[in-house]
């Protein structure tokens, strides 16, 4: 095999695959990238037996072949070549030399046949989506998705294909962000699949604000092509929560207020919480929103803000991060938080907007 570059258009595919590969690996093979150089094509994939990465890009090929090489090392050694350098690419035995310049590199490899790749996905179906709105997705809902939990459906992305939307959906057990936008044009099949938490992360920095993806759905894997590159994951084998029943739909009282000022009050009103628990205290009369917040050192914090409120006294605790992870997700001027009482979970949205939906359960303080 051999292949040379200009520096930055090498630098580019690597990059893309980089966020695949652990550090600490089962299979010293998976710290590696897999290199393919076919007509004036390379082809650079990465995998962590869950995730998998390929990202193309046209150079100069003079001899095809495959190989695979330490991924952090070869990607470290292309950035640290100056700006707009030559980069030469060849095998020599069970060696891979990169030269560029007066630099010679020499690199270890190991057989390209070894390396887990996976090829046919076998889709049941293809969806094409706007690659800002599919950013979106993920970007208003990724926040609540478990880290780590024995309830390892909890560990991932609900993706909720009806015939008309495609929604996300993400809780912990604690909290819930539902995201959905509508499948114009397009009649899929009713299909529920659960994306793990870390294919969800890496396609959230693969995803830019032009063009479309193409989302192929097999019954073990969801497959999605973007620009020059392949993200294929494997999905998690479990049964998602029934959420739906989780998102209060009788709420008795709405509270209206600015979402940057209630933000800013939150995270004032955080410093002195619980350490551990982070709960905060909602105490709600006649437009006005009372929120106070203790530790176990007897610190107390206090803020008062002028809100839309017409509904009964109410008193009940959150954890404030979820409320600020929720907040956070608004994009209007206006939040708007709807309560039914003090042991039932809080629905936040935009006023008005129903395609983004985010449930938060009261703590006991």
């Amino acid at each position: 095999m051999k292949f040379s570059a200009q520096r930055e258009s090498l630098l580019q595919p690597l990059q893309a695959v980089a966020g695949v590969v652990e550090r600490r690996q089962t299979m010293p093979i998976l710290a590696n990238f897999l290199l393919v150089a076919k007509g004036n094509q390379l082809s650079v994939t990465a995998t962590d037996l869950e995730v998998e990465l390929v990202a193309t890009t046209s150079l100069d090929v003079d001899s095809d072949g495959e190989i695979t090489v330490p991924g952090r090392k070869f990607l470290d050694i292309c950035r640290a070549l100056p700006d707009g350098a030559k980069v030469n690419v060849s095998t020599k035995g069970d060696r891979l030399v990169v030269q560029s310049g007066r630099s010679r590199f020499t690199l270890s490899t190991l057989a390209a046949t070894d390396f887990p790749s996976i090829d046919d996905i076998q889709p049941q179906q293809t969806l094409r989506l706007n690659q800002k709105d599919c950013k979106r997705l993920l970007e208003k809902t990724h926040f609540a998705m478990a880290h780590q939990d024995v309830r390892y459906y909890l560990n991932g992305l609900l993706l909720d294909v009806s015939d008309s939307w495609v929604r996300a959906v993400a809780t912990d057990g604690h909290r819930l962000a539902l995201c959905e936008m509508p499948l114009d044009g397009q009649t899929p099949t009713e299909q529920q699949v659960i994306v793990p938490r870390k294919g969800v992360l890496e396609l959230q920095r693969l995803l830019g604000d032009d063009g479309e993806v193409e989302v192929s759905i097999g019954a073990n894997h969801v497959r999605i092509e973007l620009n020059n590159i392949r993200f294929t994951s494997k999905l998690v084998d479990g049964r998602f929560p029934e959420y739906s029943r989780v998102i209060p739909s009788n709420t008795q009282f709405n509270l209206i207020a600015e979402c940057a000022t209630l933000k800013k009050a939150l995270q004032r009103a955080a410093i002195l919480s619980n350490e551990k628990y982070r709960g905060i205290r909602f105490g709600l009369a006649e437009n006005l929103l009372r929120i106070q917040a203790h530790n176990p050192e007897q610190e107390e914090a206090e803020e008062e803000l002028e809100v839309e409120y017409d509904g009964d006294s109410l008193e009940i605790g959150f954890n404030v991060n979820y409320l600020l992870d929720a907040l956070g997700s608004v994009e209007a001027d206006q939040a708007e938080i709807r309560l039914t009482d003090a042991n039932s979970s809080c629905l936040i949205q935009e006023p008005g907007m129903e395609h983004c939906k985010y449930v938060v359960m009261p703590m006991r303080l």
